[in-house]
């Protein structure tokens, strides 16, 4: 049935649950293989890792599932899509916290990564703007839909206050996937000594 598979605000008693269903979703995404190689320790980061996330975009965002939570979408919303140090602190520092159980040379390439992305982001978007953080369904629900409304939301409420929605990817699989919602490439690009590329994306109102 379609109800089943459509977007409903994620609830904070929810968090643990949504953390797993992005670990499952995410576990050979070409950005974090790079990051960990050991598929282990790559299970074990990004679970601890999206519950940050998770939490701070509750905050500072919102968060979407499904009734069966199959997939989860974490947007920042305008005004809060950067880090900083106030927003972390409110948060628990979870995201900090998350990142310093790193192993050293893990650490060294997520922080290569998101420093990359991030001064991006700030070149390409200097208006205000949702940003799509991260966007997971598990795997034996790919391919039905379930992302596509997932995001829906948002990208209405977007085109209704004229603001643009922004996104970054590292798989051309997901380039085609949010062409036909609507996003268009801004920059492809090539993180400094890693060998894998970044698609930065964005819905015009």
């Amino acid at each position: 049935m379609v109800w089943l598979s459509e977007p409903v605000p994620l609830d904070t008693s929810q968090k643990e649950r949504a953390s797993e269903v992005l670990t499952h979703a995410f576990h050979n995404d070409p950005m974090w293989t790079y990051i960990f190689p050991d598929a282990d320790e790559r299970a074990r980061s990004l679970y601890n890792l999206w519950q940050a996330l998770i939490g701070y975009c509750l905050v500072y965002g919102e968060v979407y599932t499904t009734p069966q939570l199959k997939g989860v979408a974490c947007w920042l919303a305008p005004g809060n899509t950067e880090q900083t140090l106030w927003r972390l602190l409110r948060t628990g520092l979870g995201f900090v916290r998350a990142v310093m159980k790193y192993e050293g040379e893990a650490r060294s390439r997520f922080m290569g990564v998101l420093s990359y992305t991030d001064s991006e982001h700030k070149r390409i978007m200097k208006t205000p703007h949702w940003y799509l953080w991260a966007l997971g369904v598990e795997p034996d629900s790919q391919g039905q839909g379930v992302g596509g409304r997932m995001i829906q939301p948002v990208l209405a409420r977007a085109a209704a206050e004229d603001l643009p929605c922004y996104l970054e990817t590292q798989t051309e699989g997901n380039v085609v996937f949010y062409r036909k919602r609507g996003f268009q490439v801004l920059s492809e690009s090539e993180v400094p000594g890693t060998g894998m590329k970044v698609w930065a994306m964005v819905k015009k109102p």
